[in-house]
């Protein structure tokens, strides 16, 4: 092969394979490298170069100038030396432009393999440089195979898996399908980067939301939150830096369009898409929809929330085998605990029953107590003595006793529950014996 069609294979490969022109050279460069010293011994110095001008790629090999010549693939003599250069002396070191035709079968067939494996090499680069800078972007395939279970994506340059893990459950795929995913990671593996896909994460429903609204790509509308059950049921709160945009509206579209091709990617997941708040009670109420919210109780420690609804809405706003609350509590990142009315009134009655048996209490302080946050003992027990001083003037002395007292009514409390549950024990390993 010509040193032109060198040149021109060179070009074609970095266009095929998408691999820098220069590393090519490189990768000859040392696969030329390799065959001199096989043909010549590792002794010998050889100098590879490429010579743009020429466009070739030159081999030299270095003799040292000797009186005597005692290894004449390492030295030259000083005859010899003054034909190259008539100005050479002995101890000089000479460049011979070698040429690769000499360097004999099996040099070439080394030359070969290096070159193969160096070029697996740079495409296996090649192929990381390229996707692992697409990390979170969603790219297009067509199924190759289906390797137990796990989908084998064709992505043009390489290949991609979808994981039986990363797929939406009752999702089925066949051969030449073409498939969107989400780029969850790039592996770099031994045998080649390994390109992993997803379509149950959740941002790859941000991103597919991104695609079909034109105000999420120009920055007008955030999706600040979503959390996805694959295949069933997402929710997603969304918010606008124009008070003129409505967030919620330009998600769903004209008479539903927008979210109807999304959903209809998701093979038919139920979207719940929410105003984001950036009051926790209010995103709460917003996450719960479409059930009615009557009243919300907050402990910031603790990162909980007590939900309180109608009675007719308990079983909307917990959803099917609780998938709304659960939903509702990973978006806002808050415990969620719904109770309807009646379940909430007929607590706040026990807890009042349980706070007036306590010393020096009556219904009216009972009712202070509560209507100031003290719902129940363990409120009154873990109390800051200086809050619960102030209510109705009972002053830091009564205060600090009352927490006491509460606190001995949980620990009597506790020892009594644990007692029954020993008793049920025995009564039930009884009655295994009978």
């Amino acid at each position: 092969m010509s040193m032109t069609e060198i040149t021109r294979v060179i070009e074609q490969i970095s266009r095929d394979k998408g691999i820098e022109r220069g590393v090519l050279i490189e990768v000859l460069e040392e696969a030329l490298r390799s065959a001199a010293k096989k043909r010549f011994g590792a002794k010998a110095d050889i100098e590879v170069q490429h010579n743009e001008a020429l466009g070739e790629i030159e081999v030299f090999q270095f003799k040292e100038v000797v009186k005597e010549v005692e290894e004449p693939d390492l030295q030259l003599s000083e005859e010899e030396g003054r034909l190259l250069d008539p100005e050479s002396q002995v101890g000089d070191s000479l460049g011979v432009k070698m040429d690769t035709a000499a360097f004999g079968r099996i040099a070439a067939q080394s030359a070969k393999q290096v070159i193969i494996q160096k070029l697996k090499d740079a495409e296996r680069n090649a192929i990381y440089s390229s996707y692992i800078h697409r990390k979170g972007e969603i790219i297009n395939g067509i199924v190759q195979r289906i390797e137990r279970g796990n989908v084998i994506v064709n992505l043009g340059q390489t290949e991609g898996i979808l994981p039986v893990r990363e797929q939406i459950p009752k999702e089925a795929f066949h051969r030449g399908d073409r498939v969107r995913a989400y780029l969850l990671d790039v592996l770099e593996e031994s045998r080649g980067p390994q390109i992993v896909l997803s379509r149950t994460h959740p941002f790859f429903l941000v991103n597919l939301f991104e695609t079909e609204v034109p105000e999420i790509a120009e920055g007008m509308v955030t999706i600040r939150d979503a959390i996805r059950e694959p295949g069933s049921r997402a929710k997603m709160s969304v918010t606008s830096k124009d008070a003129d945009v409505d967030p919620v509206g330009a998600c769903v579209g004209m008479k539903g369009s927008r979210v109807q091709n999304v959903v209809q990617e998701l093979r038919g997941e139920r979207i719940d898409i929410i105003p984001w708040h950036v009051d926790p009670a209010r995103y709460i109420c917003n996450a719960l929809a479409p059930a009615e919210i009557s009243k919300v109780i907050i402990d910031e420690d603790n990162r909980s929330m007590e939900v309180i609804v109608p009675d007719e809405f308990l079983s909307i706003a917990i959803g099917k085998r609780g998938q709304n609350v659960r939903l509702a509590s990973k978006l806002t990142g808050w415990h969620l605990d719904v109770k309807s009315e009646a379940q909430y009134s007929s607590a706040l009655a026990e807890n009042l029953e349980l706070i007036m048996a306590l010393p020096e209490v009556d219904a009216e302080l009972a009712s202070l107590l509560q209507e100031n946050g003290f719902f129940t003992l363990e409120d009154i027990a873990g109390a800051s003595l200086d809050t619960l001083a102030q209510i109705n003037g009972m002053g830091l002395e009564k205060a600090t006793s009352l927490a006491d007292a509460a606190g001995a009514a949980l620990l009597a409390k506790g020892k009594s529950s644990s007692k029954e549950e020993y008793l049920d024990d025995e009564a039930f390993e009884s009655d295994i014996e009978k």
